[in-house]
């Protein structure tokens, strides 16, 4: 039989191949442990990379962490605006019951805005989103609860004493953490919640402090931090002690320390009553890349609202006839005004009343002034807001000056003149659909009614309108009736 050279070949190829892989193999297990240094050599590489993915994803905080280690400088701080400071009446006047102003030509029947027959649901929050995130925290807001995920390295405590280079170290420190996946959470809640931004930057309030601990002066500065990446043109002022947030507003805060830099107020603020700051602190005049809001501090009719209602009876007496109205209010919204600074009266008069609130009480009170002509209709809302409600001043009732939203005053067991006009005005315009300004006077407020026909008594004229008198805190008083003591004094308008 012929011998097949090139098969053999082969085979002998192949086995010399094994033998040679088998060689090369048992050196290999033998060093498995030069392997195993290889590749927790190769992995540390891996987390180096991740590291310097952290420290790095926003370029802007490495020059800004150098920034504050150098650049503070010490500022007074001036303790806050007051308004008029003017006292009030300790007790509201009554008005004559004889005197009656008519409108000197008969008066069709008032216009009634009907209001809506259903209820708009307060918002929901957002869907909680679970991501890959070492700790979790649930909160109140105002009566929502709501749960957010963050990186354990957003938890940093401060030692004792707090400098420039306790700052500029913690801001560094927590640009290397995963705070992107917070913000987006935060972000979902505000557009789900329809948050202003003052509602925005009490919900950081809540999330630092929930992190870090209430009072904390971690707590101010995460809230700090994460308000500057959310495009807030938030800073901090510092003593030896403690750690102050400041932001700037589109509208003036009153009653609120502030610093002043190239123009622009930047306003201690606090979400848990009035903050003492001392006369000097220590803070930075920059501005951090990209970040230009300020806040804008008005209302709208669905902040805050939890859908959690509170009743409250209200009875009053018009011409000899007692009425009762049944006032809805929702707890949320109570809750989250308490957290607002003071603000100018332009902001209260224009401000939204929730639905839950405002279609029932709209739906009772139109249904008791439809028939009447419009004096008669604005007279009886003046009853219900002069006699239903009971007096006193702010000072009396909270130890300090404090003006109500409309939702306020129909919660509070008392309430005073600016507080009154404000609900009478949106009252009046809301279910009759007349122009109404308020009247400023030295120490009282009041308002005015632009009526559709010639109404007689105490008025004023603004942009060629007429307006007669209209004072919800002047008992028994009717339209064209001013208080005696403010008769022959001129009032700054309020128009909004």
């Amino acid at each position: 039989m012929a011998t097949n050279k090139p098969a053999i070949k082969i085979v002998i190829n192949r086995i010399l191949f094994c033998l040679t892989a088998v060689a090369f193999i048992l050196p290999t297990v033998a060093s498995g442990d030069s392997f195993n240094l290889w590749l927790q050599h190769q992995q540390q590489g891996v987390n180096q990379q991740k590291q310097d993915f952290y420290a790095y994803r926003d370029k802007r905080d490495k020059a800004f962490t150098a920034f504050l280690k150098a650049q503070w400088k010490a500022v007074d701080v001036l303790q806050g605006m007051r308004r008029d400071t003017t006292p009030k009446p300790l007790v509201m006047p009554v008005a004559p019951p004889s005197v009656s102003f008519l409108p000197q030509q008969p008066s069709p029947p008032a216009v009634v805005i009907p209001p809506q027959g259903t209820v708009p649901p307060a918002p929901e929050p957002a869907p909680v989103v679970v991501i890959r995130a070492e700790n979790k925290v649930n909160i109140n807001y105002f009566g929502q609860k709501l749960t957010f995920y963050y990186d354990s390295k957003l938890k940093k405590s401060l030692v004792y004493g707090v400098d420039k280079n306790t700052v500029s170290n913690y801001w560094s420190s927590l640009s290397r953490a995963n705070y992107a996946a917070l913000l987006k959470q935060l972000a979902a809640q505000k557009k789900a919640l329809q948050l202003t931004d003052w509602a925005y930057t009490a919900l950081v309030d809540k999330v630092s402090t929930a992190i870090n601990g209430k009072g904390s002066n971690a707590n101010a500065l995460l809230s700090w931090f994460l308000l500057v990446k959310s495009g807030y043109r938030a800073r901090v002022a510092y003593n030896n002690q403690s750690v102050y947030l400041l932001l700037p507003s589109k509208q003036e805060l009153f009653d609120v320390p502030y610093f002043t830099f190239s123009g622009t107020r930047f306003y201690a603020v606090s979400f848990n009553g009035k903050e003492k700051i001392p006369g000097r602190m220590y803070t930075y005049d920059a501005q951090y890349p990209g970040t230009i809001k300020k806040l804008d501090m008005k209302v709208t009719p669905l902040v805050g609202a939890n859908s959690e209602r509170k009743h409250r009876q209200l009875s009053f007496y018009y011409q000899g006839k007692k009425y009762k109205v049944d006032v809805v209010y929702d707890s949320g919204r109570i809750a989250f005004f308490k957290t607002y600074p003071q603000l100018a009266l332009p902001l209260y008069f224009s401000s939204g009343v929730e639905p839950e609130t405002a279609t029932p009480l709209q739906q009772q009170l139109a249904a008791y002034i439809r028939g009447m002509d419009e004096p008669q209709a604005v007279n009886f809302l003046l009853r219900f807001v002069q006699t239903a409600l009971h007096y006193k001043t702010d000072e009396q009732q909270f130890g300090e000056e404090n003006y109500l939203f409309p939702e306020e005053t129909l919660y509070y067991p008392y309430s005073d003149c600016e507080d009154r006009a404000v609900l009478f005005a949106w009252l009046v315009k809301s279910l009759l659909g007349l122009h109404v300004i308020g009247l400023d006077y030295p120490g009282h407020v009041a308002a005015a009614v632009n009526f559709k026909t010639d109404v007689v008594g105490d008025s004023v004229h603004y942009k060629g309108r007429k307006y007669t008198v209209t004072d919800p805190t002047y008992i028994n008083a009717n339209a064209g009736m001013s208080m005696p003591e403010y008769k022959n004094t001129k009032p700054t308008i309020i128009a909004y």
